[in-house]
Order: structure tokens, then sequence, then C-alpha cells
């Protein structure tokens, strides 16, 4: 079985706080950093971009998970290779707007880890083409867009399809999940095949973080 590891969502961190937030995620055990970019058009909120990016590189060693929940992708890849991401993972979705196959092939010639993802309403055949080509998929429990939201129990679904099509290959990418997970959701997950955890709230809401992100990891 993979390793089980974690990736607190920077989304939820306290942005006045920044450097402190990040040191403390690092201390309390994460494995990776998940930044979520949104341009206001592929989902109904805006956060941050490249220069965000580059300015979390620079405080940490871990790697960054960089998750583009935008149109156009294959035009801002290589801003976030710049900047910093060790893996970048797109949409499926036609609204996503850009060839999927050739954004993936992109980012892996930049030398990043490639992902795909797909919301909730996406069924799991749309990536079943890519999943030999991939290093991640993420696996939405939300609806992505915005944190806090209540995690989707039928999504797990997907996971197990997506475990057992990563039996038949040999193990060969990860399996991330994100959206509602708490200590709950996350063995749950677990159970159905997921190995990466992306938590926002569930880390940056506690008081005490290690304490979270071992609970998350079920320790």
């Amino acid at each position: 079985m993979p390793s089980i590891l974690i990736a607190p969502s920077i989304l939820a961190a306290d942005f006045s706080r920044l450097v402190e937030e990040v040191r403390k995620v690092e201390a309390g055990g994460a494995d990776w950093l998940h930044l979520d970019i949104m341009d206001g058009h592929f989902v109904d909120n805006i956060s941050f971009g490249p220069a965000i990016v580059k300015t979390i590189r620079g405080l940490t060693n871990l790697p960054l998970d960089v998750h583009l929940m935008i149109e156009h992708a294959d035009h801002y890849v290589p801003r976030f290779v710049e900047a910093g991401a060790n893996s970048i993972t797109v949409h499926v979705e036609a609204e996503a707007r850009h060839d999927v196959a050739k954004t993936l092939e992109q980012i892996r010639a930049s030398g990043c880890r490639t992902g795909l993802t797909l919301n909730p309403a996406t069924p799991f055949q749309s990536v079943e083409p890519y999943l030999p080509d991939i290093d991640l998929l993420l696996v939405m429990t939300v609806h992505p867009g915005f944190g806090g939201q209540s995690f989707r129990p039928e999504m797990m679904e997907k996971v197990r399809r997506a475990k057992e099509y990563r039996d038949s290959l040999g193990g060969k990418f990860d399996i991330e999940v994100d959206g509602g997970i708490n200590a709950d959701t996350a063995r749950l997950s677990i159970e159905n095949g997921a190995n990466v955890l992306v938590a926002g709230t569930s880390i940056f809401h506690s008081k005490d973080y290690a304490k979270a992100i071992r609970q998350l990891r079920g320790e």
C-alpha cells in the first residue's frame, strides 16, 4: 500500500501570517503543500497566481502541488513551472478549454509531475484515456471553488475505480482526494484507495496542526 501523504491546502491558511503558517504545517509533518489556483471563470472564485506560488516556494522545500482550476491551463503552465511548482494538475472538463493530452505532455516536458482531475459531476470514464500517462489523479470530493464544503461520500466510487485501474497498471499514479477532508473522511478515503489527502479547514482551523495531520494520516 502506498504511503499516506498529507497536503495542507494553503487556501485555508491565514494569509496575514503566511510565513508562519507554511512553517507550522511543515514542522507538523506535512508531506506536500496544495495550492489552488482559481481564475473566476472555470470556478466562481479567484484565489492567487504565480507570484504567491513563488513566494511559498521561497519559504519551504516541500513539494508544491498546484491545482489549476482555470481556463486555458496550457497558456499558464510555464508561469507556474517557473514559480516553482513540483506537480501541476489540470481539469479534464471541456469547460477548462484546453487540449488535455497536449497540456499533460507540456507539464511532463517541463519536469513537473502531471496531474489530472475531475469534478463531482464528471463521469470517471472521462479520465480513463489519460490514466496511463499521469502521475496523479485528483478526485474532487466537493465542487471546486470554495473551501469548507461537506464531503461527498458518493465520490468514493471514483476512488475505488481509480485504485482498480492503478493496481492493474502496477501502481503507477497517486490517488488524491480534495474537499471536506477530516479525520473521518480521510479514513474513508484511505479505505477506498486514496493515498494523498488534501485538507484545508481541518488543519488550518485546528489548534494543533501536527495533531491534525497525524489524525488525517490515521496515527
